[in-house]
């Protein structure tokens, strides 16, 4: 059955009866082709970039916080109104669906405009609590000031874009996403070496790409029963925002801290880099980006899970929400121990290919990545884990899970162990981080999936 030409009601009935491996690997597909191609054109800035100098490449490493910190508000707004649309949707209450999505919208608009025009103000003093040296400073401006003044669509594009997974229109999704990064991967050699704008280029770029997937997606949200943004429909409430910010406050952890994480991995590689600094904070924005790529399709096959969640979750058929989650943390720890192992074999070329005229980046670069492969298939459990509790409206619990890799553990071990082991400390963080994490999401996991079991033998459901 064609997903793209059913109604609202029609496609909300289809995800409730579908069988759910072959749901959850329909509305995955599109969604993994999206996160894999945005992964692509980040490290595509960043391998185009690396031919210019090591300050540059540290300088896309240091602004890729304040991405982080504009993604964390995106997914904020984005999977805190899709959660509610999805749950809605499932429920049969498609008014409230509609202005939910048009709240999420336009608050999310208004406010990367805001956000927007304080960075560009205090410009400077942001940069350098980034943790750019001296030297990677004038490259971080330049990059950053341009990022900056896209933040209204970069923050707006996530909104639809996630609206339209919360819909079961993954596909609808994927064409803004992958058009806008095709564009980015075009533009990237053109805007730095042949207009040579360098560093600026690449942000320009970027932004562009971003404006481009703005207008489309939204766009396809007017298409295929999809729920249209419209002004109109604009009605914030206390209500509205208390329901946002329950089903966002998981992603505006994990993607928040995330933002936090980088700058702190950032300072701590330029104070125990030594003479290496700038070189460490290179290796280490390479590193994080090849790691985003591997885990890009993790996140997409999370992604095609939490409508299938969400709205079965809402129609009370938690034995087709247990039967997905099982069905993907099986699949997904088998995609990532083949990946680990292969980013732990070839993981000096992969670093090499990004910056191969200077040893330091490879040296520490390909340390950093090898210890991230050993425990990268854990990723498997936590990421999952926390996409159900947050697509079920467990908030408390999905925010403690999303809060755990990058920030309740992450932040604490960026001190500690560099206070003992230098860089080889800095190197090894994320490896420790994402151990306690697992260890922490297993148990919070494992009571609620009893706790949807009982219902079901409780309420004959």
């Amino acid at each position: 059955m064609n997903v793209r030409s059913m109604d609202q009601q029609e496609k909300v009935a289809y995800m409730l009866s579908e069988p759910v491996p072959r749901l959850v690997c329909q509305m995955a597909v599109p969604t993994i082709i999206s996160m894999l191609v945005t992964s692509f054109y980040n490290m595509v800035d960043t391998f185009f970039v690396g031919k210019l100098n090591t300050q540059a490449t540290a300088a896309v490493g240091v602004v890729f916080s304040v991405m982080a910190f504009i993604q964390a508000f995106g997914f904020f707004f984005g999977h805190g109104s899709g959660n509610f649309i999805s749950r809605k949707l499932g429920a049969g209450e498609f008014e409230e669906s509609n202005r939910m999505a048009a709240v999420g919208f336009f608050t999310a608009f208004f406010a990367g405009v805001i956000a927007g025009a304080l960075g560009i103000i205090f410009l400077t003093p942001l940069a350098k609590v980034l943790g750019s040296t001296p030297t990677i400073l004038p490259y971080t401006k330049d990059y950053l000031r341009i990022i900056l003044i896209g933040c209204p669509f970069m923050m707006s594009s996530l909104v639809l874009n996630n609206q339209l997974r919360f819909q079961g229109s993954a596909s609808y999704a994927m064409v803004g996403i992958v058009t806008g990064a095709v564009l980015n991967i075009v533009l990237d050699p053109l805007l730095i070496f042949v207009f040579d704008m360098e560093v600026a280029g690449a942000a320009l770029a970027t932004v562009v790409s971003q404006v481009v997937s703005f207008v489309i997606l939204f766009f396809m949200s007017r298409k295929g029963g999809n729920i249209r943004i419209e002004f109109k429909n604009f009605k914030p409430s206390w209500m509205l925002y208390w329901e946002m910010f329950k089903g966002g406050i998981p992603s505006l952890c994990r993607q928040g801290l995330a933002s936090i994480a980088q700058i702190c991995l950032n300072r701590a590689a330029g104070t125990y880099g030594g003479d290496f600094s700038d070189a460490a904070i290179a290796a280490l924005s390479i590193v994080g980006r090849v790691s985003m790529f591997a885990n890009s399709a993790l996140i997409g096959f999370g992604q095609g899970f939490q409508p299938v969640c969400g709205m079965n979750y809402g129609a009370k058929h938690y034995s087709r929400v247990r039967e997905a989650f099982r069905f993907c943390v099986k699949y997904a720890a088998v995609f990532l121990i083949v990946v680990s192992v292969a980013g732990f074999v070839f993981a000096e070329p992969l670093v090499t290919l990004f910056r191969k005229e200077d040893g330091d980046v490879i040296r520490i670069g390909t340390l950093a990545l090898r210890l991230q492969c050993l425990v990268f298939p854990l990723n498997a459990w936590i990421v999952m884990c926390n996409m159900m509790l947050q697509s079920i409206g467990k908030a408390a619990k999905a925010s403690f899970v999303a809060a755990a890799r990058q920030g309740i553990f992450f932040i604490p071990l960026i001190y500690i162990l560099p206070a003992f082991f230098g860089l080889l400390g800095v190197q090894m963080c994320q490896t420790w981080s994402d151990v306690c994490s697992f260890l922490l999401s297993v148990p919070l996991g494992i009571s609620v999936l009893r706790e949807m079991k009982a219902q079901e033998q409780q309420f004959g459901l």
